[in-house]
């Protein structure tokens, strides 16, 4: 049965939603503030600015990351920019217009009022990192720089060469360790988070384990904060750090938070394609590059000229010949797809024939490599390094790979879980991104939540909410404290034959291949059945070597891989119920006679929301209906 979730969205005109929360929402006095403890998991971008901006109202924050630095989260990886509506350039942006292209963007599978207010919020964002310093690229008069991005025909993205997630990060990590300095946040690096404690119905602390000791620590709260990121490395190879996992928000949504649109994930087109067996992760080129570069393969199939020996009349620019409105700046999922038709079709590149063109070389011309490096430099520097190839003496070889997940933990508008208590940042959530994100937008995201969103709506919950001096001695905690040492003693007592990624690779590899960029009824119920049979198997001849008892990164993995293989079954579930195309979500079956998504807004115009049930019971399917007061529904269309 299907029940129906309240997303709390307030009432009014959809431009003044968020200005009426705030004037209504109930306050925290500052001298009160301090009888408060807040709990944040990770530091990446969400999780540090929530952190410092907490810290700076006068909360007692204790911060907890999987690193030995909060410099290290996954965000330091996000390349190509930041949007804002900013409107610089004067070519017609406006708050609107990025709520517009972002609602559109994700296939209209997006909550109205939180895409919305991620729009207003987004130029406050960026007067907030020029502030603490951020280095955004400049016009020559000294205003801040912008580019284009997919799916938009506005130029509204704010960078910092091709390290612009490195620089918001050092941000926010400033703000954090002046608070940090300051006794405000107390950071706890090297723990991983592996239950979460509710006690009467509201999240009141964790357990962790020190990777360095084994040690498990209970700490409490009066809240608690996930801003772990998303769930990419489920299919192994990912552009994804090796740390990147779901396991914080999985131990949450087995505590009772349902988890939304799991089958909703990102394959980026411009990665640097797969180049052999044993490789750990991808690497992604920032989509910045097509604003200046053409992608394109040879006409005909099996053509393995060398590129610069393939004339002009014998080159497919496919982007620009099927979407001539956007070209190549059409959104993720659409030039993922593309990519794979060509390659399909047996016109793909390069020594494995699995990747396409990414040429720079008319921008070259124009502009000049100096002005080309100005913009791109490092990200040249990586390709050549990791290819042994020069990208200015010939073509970028590219192919899609998986990037960022839309689904996550089910929030309502004050980003709070379904546990009362536990509110959900970043990528951890699924609140603003629909069926696909647009590039660009995940910083804006996870700042907005944290400097902007999260201040007012933890006030809001903890206005009515006593501080309490919560004992890690309580049943729940010991409870939660067994658990979590059940798991590991099992996990280490196995003693099997294979090794933990041996396992990871063959899950990714059924992900990839039946639940990646193409999805289809028949491939998934085999999925299901070949998943549940590899978690048997990883349970009874899985072998990790050394002890529990000090740094053991294979347990650490194996740990993770558990929870992949759990979430694996959920997202193919939320795959084959789904009986349409929308975004990422491409389901084979579901395709216009051109072969783009089909949607079905008289069926599926909803989040679906998943109720933990038991290892060994199908999840139960919520749902909270999508309205749309503003913008009407329309096949999604860049041409």
């Amino acid at each position: 049965m299907e029940n129906k979730l309240d997303p709390k969205v307030p009432e009014g005109p959809l431009e003044e939603k968020w200005d009426l929360y705030k004037s209504h929402a109930r306050l925290v006095n500052p001298a009160n503030k301090r009888k408060y403890t807040v709990i944040i998991v990770g530091t990446g971008l969400a999780g540090a600015s929530a952190a410092s901006s907490l810290g700076e109202l006068g909360y007692n924050v204790k911060a907890f990351c999987v690193h030995e630095s909060p410099r290290r989260a996954h965000s330091v990886a996000a390349q190509g920019g930041i949007n804002a509506a900013k409107n610089y350039q004067n070519d017609g942006d406006s708050i609107y217009r990025l709520f517009y292209d972002t609602i559109k963007g994700g296939d209209f599978r997006s909550r109205e009022a939180n895409v919305y207010r991620l729009a207003q919020i987004s130029t406050a964002i960026i007067d907030q990192c020029v502030a603490q310093g951020v280095p955004f690229a400049r016009e020559y008069g000294g205003t801040l720089a912008n580019r284009s991005f997919g799916g938009t025909q506005v130029s509204r993205t704010f960078y910092a060469s091709g390290q612009t997630g490195q620089q918001l990060l050092l941000g926010a990590y400033s703000g954090l360790m002046r608070q940090v300095d300051s006794k405000q946040v107390h950071l706890y690096t090297r723990r991983e988070m592996l239950d979460l404690v509710v006690i009467d119905g509201h999240a009141k602390g964790i357990v962790v384990r020190n990777l360095l000791t084994g040690e498990i620590e209970s700490h409490s709260a009066d809240a608690v904060l996930l801003a772990t990121g998303g769930y990419s490395n489920v299919y192994f190879l990912s552009t994804n750090a090796m740390a990147c996992a779901v396991t914080a928000a999985w131990k949450a949504h087995k505590r009772g938070a349902y988890f939304a649109n799991p089958c909703f994930t990102q394959i980026h087109p411009t990665c640097i394609p797969v180049h052999g067996e044993n490789q750990s992760k991808l690497t992604l080129m920032s989509e910045s590059l097509r604003n200046d570069g053409r992608i394109w393969v040879p006409k005909e199939k099996g053509d393995k000229r060398p590129p610069a020996e393939i004339p002009e009349q014998d080159r497919d620019y496919y982007l620009e010949r099927v979407y001539p409105s956007f070209g190549n700046l059409v959104a993720r999922d659409v030039a993922s797809r593309q990519a794979k038709f060509r390659v399909d079709e047996g016109r793909g590149v390069g020594s494995t024939g699995v990747a396409v063109y990414l040429d720079l070389r008319d921008a070259i011309q124009s502009l000049g490599q100096n002005k080309i490096v100005e913009r791109y430099g490092n990200l040249f520097e990586m390709y050549e390094k990791i290819t042994g190839e020069d990208p200015f003496k010939g073509p970028m070889k590219i192919y899609p790979a998986p990037h960022y997940t839309m689904g996550g933990l089910w929030v309502d508008y004050e980003l709070q879980s379904t546990i009362p208590g536990l509110f959900v940042m970043g990528e951890a959530n699924f609140s603003d991104h629909g069926a696909n994100r647009l590039g660009a937008s995940s910083m804006m995201q996870g700042l907005a939540d944290g400097y902007f969103i999260i201040p007012y709506t933890l006030g809001n919950y903890l206005a009515t909410n006593k501080p309490e001096a919560i004992s890690t001695t309580r049943d729940e905690f010991k409870d939660a404290e067994q658990n979590v040492q059940r798991q590991i003693n099992t996990l280490m007592s196995i003693r099997g034959s294979k090794t933990v990624d041996s396992f990871h690779k063959r899950l990714g590899h059924l992900m990839w291949e039946y639940c990646g960029m193409s999805r289809n009824s028949s491939g998934l119920k085999e999925t299901l059945a070949s998943i549940s049979q590899l978690r048997k198997e990883f349970w009874h001849d899985l072998r990790i070597p050394g002890e529990a008892t000090y740094i053991n990164s294979e347990l650490e993995k194996a740990g993770r891989v558990a929870d992949f293989l759990e979430l694996s079954e959920l997202m193919c579930w939320d795959a084959l119920e789904r009986n349409e195309s929308c975004g990422g979500h491409f389901r084979e079956e579901f395709q216009t006679p051109d072969n783009e998504a089909k949607r079905d807004d008289t069926n599926f115009t909803h989040v679906a929301a998943w109720e933990w049930r038991g290892p060994e019971s199908k999840e139960t399917r919520h749902r909270e209906e999508l309205v749309f007061e503003t913008v009407h529904p329309a096949m999604r269309s860049y041409k």
